[in-house]
């Protein structure tokens, strides 16, 4: 899977159902290579003005699944 494919997939936080945003970048561990987080786009609602300019950073151990349409994640924010 490449990055491009993650990054059209919707970000739905399974704790309450909403879509966090889409993903703008990923975090890569300098030892291991591995993803250690990834970077979230907030959504763009009318409410986005508040939060203007604060990225979500969102952990891999927070990932429950990756699907097909969507990332689903579990976090409290």
């Amino acid at each position: 899977m490449r990055l491009s494919d993650l990054q059209s997939k919707d970000i739905v936080n399974i704790m309450d159902g909403k879509n966090i945003g889409n993903i703008i970048d990923v975090k890569i561990n300098e030892e291991n290579g591995s993803i250690q987080s990834f970077i979230i786009e907030p959504n763009k609602n009318f409410l986005s003005f508040l939060n203007r300019g604060k990225d979500t950073e969102i952990n891999w151990n927070s990932i429950a699944k990756i699907g097909e349409d969507v990332i689903l994640v579990k976090i409290t924010l």
